[in-house]
């Protein structure tokens, strides 16, 4: 998102740091973008609310007539309050027990399983329901080794050449193929590695007749650092070939086409606000330390994540140094930036990091006994509003007994 040096101060001023910032017009561009990707297709965007669950941002993404998927009981209930309907929820369960997958049962929720002993589970528990099977067709791509999510160097899905032990299976308990998914992995910029893995994917949707629906998964890619964009047009236009010639072959014309991606839709809606507490210079490095700490934001930390950090000054200058941006977490890993080149800094500025809306907040903690942040939403007509408060010390003791 844009933001303006002036902006950045004043909601700094007005709600405190860190603080993450929303803006509403930047997230129903790129649900719309998506939405429209495929048009005269039978094509669903399912949002991968894991990357970011707050439940304003929910309800917009509901109000731009995206679905939504699953990873927990816990995203269920979120999803419900915003309003989506079990109809509108698929959930994606990763080795979870009975009692989850009863969780989506119970209220008419679509479970996908990600493995043989999974899918016996829910047989032997669910005799005759509905499900789906997400199926890892060889293929993977994703910016970090930790993010990759199909080949054969992951946890994720049922192998590809267990094709005939899942239909004995699925006959086995009487259940009801409804649907296939993948995720080949998170954040890509090049449209043939998805257009790759919806190929392979489609190889073995072909193996199963009648489906209801295919879903390719997520994982597109935003320009955090780099030139470029996800090309859609490009990506639309491969995939339209993909399923011209895959549909010439199935049996069912109709079967719904699906994508889940989580970033693309709210990365680049969100900035994150901290406050310069100190300045010093060890060792021939210069350090600029800020009050977001990883408990704030793990991207940084967890996979050597680029984020654009800018520094909203009272008094601006043109002067530049490199330094270090770090937070205020016991732990040498702490860092935003390393060898940045950015305005100088002094003690009282404000840190503006870029395209933080996934996988910011969602993966926030309270290590070293730290609140969790506020987060404000700018509105359509530029107004800024609270959507989740700052934590308080009361809520660090809330749950003992």
């Amino acid at each position: 998102m844009i933001m303006t040096q002036e902006k950045a101060l004043a909601l700094a001023e007005k709600y405190g740091t860190p603080l993450y910032v929303y803006d509403e017009t930047i997230l129903r561009t790129r649900c719309r973008e998506l939405a429209n990707l495929l048009p005269g297709r039978n094509f669903k965007v399912n949002y991968s609310a894991k990357a970011n669950t707050n439940l304003e941002l929910l309800k917009i993404v509901r109000e731009e007539g995206l679905l939504v998927d699953a990873m927990s009981p816990g995203e269920i209930y979120i999803e419900e309050l915003a309003g989506f309907k079990p109809s509108e929820i698929f959930y994606i369960g990763n080795n979870v027990s009975v009692e989850e997958m009863k969780y989506a049962v119970d209220r008419g929720i679509l479970v996908s399983v990600d493995s043989l002993s999974q899918l016996e589970s829910f047989g032997q528990n669910f005799p005759g329901q509905r499900v789906a099977i997400r199926f890892n067709s060889g293929v993977g791509a994703g910016h970090h080794e930790k993010v990759v999510t199909g080949g054969k160097k992951t946890k994720f899905a049922v192998q590809k050449e267990y094709v005939p032990e899942v239909k004995a299976m699925l006959k086995k308990y009487d259940l009801k193929l409804v649907g296939i998914n993948q995720h080949i992995g998170s954040f890509f910029l090049r449209p043939d590695e998805y257009g790759d893995g919806a190929k392979a994917l489609l190889d073995i949707v072909k193996q199963f007749p009648g489906l209801s629906f295919v879903d390719f998964g997520g994982g597109f890619g935003i320009p955090y650092e780099e030139t470029h964009r996800l090309d859609l047009k490009v990506m639309a236009d491969m995939l339209d070939t993909i399923l011209d010639e895959f549909l010439a072959e199935y049996d069912n014309k109709n079967i719904m086409f699906k994508i889940e991606p989580g970033r693309y839709i709210v990365a680049e809606s969100s900035a994150l606000l901290g406050r310069i507490h100190s300045i010093k210079d060890n060792y021939g490095r210069r350090y600029v330390g800020t009050d977001i700490g990883f408990n704030v934001i793990m991207r940084p930390v967890l996979y050597n994540s680029y984020h654009h950090i800018d520094v909203a000054k009272k008094h601006d200058t043109e002067e530049c140094e490199i330094a270090y941006v770090c937070g205020n977490i016991c732990e040498s890993g702490d860092l935003l930036a390393k060898e940045r080149m950015m305005k100088k800094a002094e003690v009282g500025d404000v840190v503006v990091m870029k395209d933080t809306g996934a996988y910011g907040f969602a993966m926030a903690s309270n290590y070293n006994c730290r609140l969790r942040p506020a987060e404000v939403l700018i509105d359509t007509e530029g107004n800024d509003r609270l959507i989740r408060e700052r934590e308080t010390m009361e809520d660090l003791v809330r749950h003992f007994v």
